[in-house]
């Protein structure tokens, strides 16, 4: 019986207790990340450079600045050989995945997105353009459900909302 059956476990390699351990990512996760990790590893060395990991982020869709790729990078790679093992590349990922953003880039991004709306400069949006946004963002919500939602927040009756209001419910 000897050869039959003894297919490799591409999986042999990875400590899967160890690294949800350390970034508290599912199984499955893991396994797709050991994928792009290993798709990048061209030259199957293990180890992706730190140089290049940059480029591999924005490949798999994550943005982060010079100065935060740079602090996660001394963070990761405790060794400082600027060779990012596998563990190391989950954890840099997890960043991404895992971590909600901090509520002063939340804030950040929602003046952003409300400055859009409000374009007059006055402070305000109107509940109709709230509804749309909200329409828009939760494609699964019915006539009823959006009517409900802007009777809780148009309590004055004014019509408007200010970015106190509009931060309150996109957070």
């Amino acid at each position: 019986m000897a050869g039959h059956g003894q297919h490799v476990d591409p999986w042999a390699e990875v400590e899967f207790d160890e690294i949800q351990d350390q970034t508290c990512l599912e199984v499955d996760d893991i396994k797709v990340l050991f994928n792009c990790f290993q798709l990048f590893d061209s030259k199957h060395q293990d180890y992706l450079l730190a140089d290049d990991i940059d480029e591999v982020m924005r490949a798999m869709g994550f943005r982060p600045t010079v100065t935060e790729l740079a602090a996660l990078i001394e963070e990761i790679d405790e060794d400082g050989s600027g060779a990012i093992e596998f563990g190391e590349f989950a954890q840099l990922c997890a960043k991404f995945l895992v971590e909600d953003p901090d509520p002063g880039t939340m804030r950040a991004e929602l003046k952003q997105a409300f400055r859009v709306f409000d374009k007059a400069g006055t402070g305000f949006i109107t509940i109709v353009q709230f509804r749309g946004i909200i329409a828009e963002v939760d494609k699964n919500l019915s006539e009823e459900d959006l009517d409900g939602l802007i009777a809780e927040i148009d309590e004055d009756g004014s019509g408007t909302m200010d970015f106190e209001v509009f931060c309150e419910m996109m957070m």
